[in-house]
């Protein structure tokens, strides 16, 4: 073990990762790889505090001393082109090679582009790193009008901060709803009600047709309908493509993410891949995902580095997710595809209710907005294997705290038995 763990990619992946290998007593050489030329940073705070707040600095991962302190030797910078995977060997762009005894692949997402002439147009811009932050911020300071293809969590969040510094913002979303398939109709339709208030408009069921610009720079979209949409920024947000092209071009199995198995690891062992770019089979949902969320990437990159050192743990983390958008908190615990019913509770005219999905008398998960206890109780409960009858949770929060007690106490009869 002369060459160590090699890890591709510095966001909270990778960084967790690095940091997990020495947690777990990981002695051989850790290198941490970047694309960029930044200290890693959190993303979230990029669409909400960092582009609203020209003093607003990036927030890093950890400190630099944590990388020099812990031996993890942090290259930003630099471009992986190519993996040898037989030979154990990277091919750095502009020369040069790096050997590895475990490369750790935590290459992440980009967004999907917009696939329409002009769109290489200045004015044009999609956010995923630092860099495409602080270009949103310049140009937003320049920008009244602000059109916003998307209606996903992204897009949405930066409608909000964009609309609280006063511009004209205009969301365009292509499906009949916001939000897609990422959250229950109703509290979709309470989003859109909440930022409609605000002054955001919002147009669903709405293609654009193109891009017009004067200058090389974008000045409108036109929409399908012949529309004219004045905008001296538009922010494209339409998803997000998995960065397969390096496994996919060593030979490693792709399929919407690189595949791993319940311990990371690719169809070549001594990979392994985490976070936005890793495929896998849920153990939850027992279908295959791709996951792209901070917890994800996080939790993944514990086990990728348990599985390094020798442990034989498969990946059992239960996935939660949220989201910032305006005056509401969204938080997300499980996987709701599949459910064919709902209890909701709370109340939605106070900005505050949760949504309980089942699968028949199965808790697939929970949406909370502004009720943070209810989704802190909902991981637990869905760690648990623990699914309250509608009954339960209409008696609130102390309720299901006391069946689930209970639910804990009888666990050990129940196995044994």
């Amino acid at each position: 073990m002369k060459n160590g763990v090699v890890i591709v990619g510095a966001g909270h992946a990778g960084v967790q990762a690095a940091a997990s290998l020495r947690e777990e007593g990981y002695d051989g050489p850790v290198i941490l790889i970047s694309d960029e030329n930044e200290l890693p940073y959190h993303k979230p705070p990029l669409s909400k505090t960092f582009i609203k707040d020209a003093a607003a600095k990036p927030q890093p991962l950890r400190g630099e001393a944590f990388y020099t302190g812990s031996a993890i030797d942090y290259r930003p910078g630099i471009r992986i082109e190519r993996i040898d995977a037989p030979r154990r060997s990277l091919d750095i762009a502009g020369g040069g090679a790096l050997g590895f005894d475990h490369l750790i692949l935590a290459t992440g997402s980009r967004p999907r582009t917009l696939p329409l002439p002009g769109s290489e147009m200045s004015g044009v811009v999609s956010l995923r790193s630092l860099a495409d932050a602080r270009l949103i911020r310049e140009l937003s300071a320049q920008s009244d009008d602000v059109v916003i293809l998307g209606g996903g969590f992204i897009g949405l969040e930066i409608a909000a901060t964009l609309r609280a510094g006063g511009r004209t913002v205009t969301v365009v979303e292509a499906l009949d709803r916001l939000l897609g398939r990422a959250v229950a109709p109703v509290v979709a339709s309470h989003v859109r009600q909440r930022l409609e208030a605000t002054g955001v408009r919002i147009l669903t069921g709405t293609s654009i047709a193109r891009l017009e610009g004067e200058n090389g720079h974008v000045v409108a979209t036109v929409t399908s309908s012949g529309e004219i949409l004045p905008a001296r920024m538009v922010i494209v947000g339409i998803g997000a493509v998995p960065n397969v092209e390096l496994a996919q071009d060593a030979g490693l199995a792709v399929a919407n993410g690189i595949r791993v198995d319940h311990q990371m690891r690719s169809s070549a062992l001594e990979i392994l891949a985490i976070g936005d770019a890793a495929s896998y089979r849920h153990w939850f949902t027992g279908g295959d995902v791709r996951l792209e969320s901070v917890q994800n990437a996080t939790d993944q990159a514990r086990l990728a580095a348990r599985t390094i050192v020798g442990h034989a743990d498969a990946y059992s983390a239960v996935p939660w997710f949220w989201s910032d958008i305006g005056d509401m908190k969204l938080q997300m615990v499980g996987l709701t595809a599949g459910g064919d019913s709902h209890v909701v509770l709370g109340d939605l005219p106070d900005n505050k209710f949760s949504i309980y999905h089942y699968a028949g008398d199965r808790l697939l998960g929970i949406e909370s907005v502004n009720r943070p206890g209810d989704h802190m109780l909902g991981r637990k409960m869905l760690g648990a294997g623990f699914s309250p009858t509608p009954q339960t949770i209409a008696t609130g929060p102390d309720g299901l705290k006391a069946a689930l007690a209970a639910y804990l106490e009888n666990v050990p009869a129940r196995a044994a038995g």
